[in-house]
């Protein structure tokens, strides 16, 4: 499927996008091994976390839909079924490595695989400390390389050990994945970080009763049973950043974001363009165990900034629409320290870079970041790489375009945000979508 998207326009509107895809993953894996019944709100119906449900019922627990309502049947710690196949995740890579932490220390073998694109991202950092907690875990080493890809098979073990681990990386990914197997080991597991990355594990790991304890740098986690508890997921703000970003960036655009989770390990997109002189305003705040509040953004002229690197980690999903506002600016815009966007869905930094280049934005690529020069955006046809985000990214790079831009291979949107389309149309875009045959 592709996008033909009509340049120009602007953004106009009040803005309800879907639940937080990182939230509704951990509400199901959490509710599934929680004792009673857990029901979750807002629950965020797209293909990656649609297939950590079917995850979670290869492995008996009952879970029941209704639109974006769902009631699990928890089964507690210790009452998972070995699944009669392998478990497919698609393309959900926060399902597999975090199912693989759940089920590193289960009494029975599984086998994790995804799609082509899944099968190819690393899995290494999320292996190598659960084997030293004890997990029996194999991969594919194509090449007798060191680094794992899917298919994993996960075999039997007693128990898991804790231990104390020092993140090479901060990532939310790898200590949610320990975290969950430290469900299963004997002491305490301690996660370091050198920079705190997105804690909802934490959040919800103490709402569901765990016996966890935090610090700035440093998660203790020491296995207890879990209690089913109702999760309220707000909606995401890196869904909702491709419109923060577009009003953002664009004079005479006006938008309202409704009740976006505002965790303050997701907030450096809002760091990043108020740097930039953008207009944003938090309003109506709530302090639930994820805090929500409504974004207000006034449309205004960015200028190009060197983005300070402490604010990477929190901004990590985000840098591909970060790309389109710095084509924008006035100015040029510095991004370093990106090394992870190599290791996405797609390589972002290159995938991003070929896009703009099309689009005639001056750029050079850095290893670990870009140095983007505010350019004239022309039209062309792009490629999404797979990639949902590059596909969204470029696909509000039409506010400023002289011409129409066509964008290969959105099917990968759905992975994350399947309204997505259909939002931006209704606030002012206007994209066409078209079966490669109609083309």
């Amino acid at each position: 499927m592709k996008f033909i998207v009509l340049p120009g326009g602007s953004l106009q509107g009040e803005v309800v996008v879907a639940g937080d895809k990182s939230i509704s993953h951990r509400a199901v894996i959490l509710g599934a091994i929680s004792q009673g019944v857990t029901t979750i709100s807002n629950f965020l119906s797209s293909e990656d976390c649609l297939h950590t449900v079917s995850v979670c019922r290869a492995l008996g627990v009952q879970i029941e839909q209704h639109e974006d309502q769902l009631r699990i049947e928890g089964v507690g710690l210790h009452g998972l079924c070995a699944p009669s196949q392998p478990l497919d995740f698609g393309n959900a890579g926060t399902g597999i490595r975090l199912v693989c932490g759940l089920l590193a220390g289960q009494n029975f073998s599984t086998t994790l695989q995804g799609d082509a694109s899944l099968n190819q991202r690393p899995m290494r950092r999320v292996v190598n400390p659960l084997r030293q907690m004890g997990a029996q875990i194999s991969g594919q080493q194509p090449n007798n390389s060191e680094e794992i890809f899917p298919p994993l098979v996960i075999s039997p073990v007693r128990h898991l050990t804790g231990i104390e681990y020092a993140l090479p990386v901060p990532s939310a990914q790898i200590k949610s994945c320990l975290l969950l197997a430290g469900l299963y080991a004997n002491g305490s597991t301690t996660i370091i970080e050198t920079k705190k990355s997105r804690d909802h594990s934490e959040r919800m790991l103490a709402q569901f009763g765990a016996h966890i304890e935090t610090t700035d740098r440093t998660v203790k986690l020491t296995s207890t049973e879990l209690t089913a508890c109702h999760v309220d997921i707000p909606n995401d703000i890196s869904s909702a950043a491709f419109f923060l970003v577009g009003a953002a960036m664009h004079i005479g655009s006006h938008i309202l974001l409704k009740n976006v989770g505002i965790n303050p390990t997701r907030m450096g997109v809002v760091h990043i363009l108020r740097k930039m002189g953008a207009k944003i305003e938090i309003k109506n705040v709530k302090n639930t165990p994820e805090p929500t509040a409504d974004i207000e953004v006034k449309g205004t002229q960015l200028i190009g900034i060197e983005v300070p690197q402490e604010w990477v980690v929190d901004a990590i999903d985000e840098f591909p629409i970060l790309f389109v506002a710095a084509s924008c600016a006035k100015g040029t815009t510095v991004f370093k320290g990106l090394h992870e966007l190599r290791v996405k869905e797609s390589d972002r930094i290159a995938a991003m870079s070929e896009g703009l280049k099309k689009l005639g934005v001056v750029l050079e690529i850095f290893a670990d970041g870009l140095m983007i020069q505010g350019s004239t955006i022309l039209g062309g046809e792009l490629e999404s790489f797979g990639d949902h985000r590059v596909a969204m990214a470029l696909t509000m790079a039409s506010l400023f375009a002289s011409a129409p831009i066509v964008i290969n291979n959105c099917d990968p949107i759905k992975t994350s945000f399947p309204q997505f389309r259909k939002i931006a149309n209704t606030l002012g875009l206007q994209i066409e979508e078209k079966a490669f045959e109609e083309l």
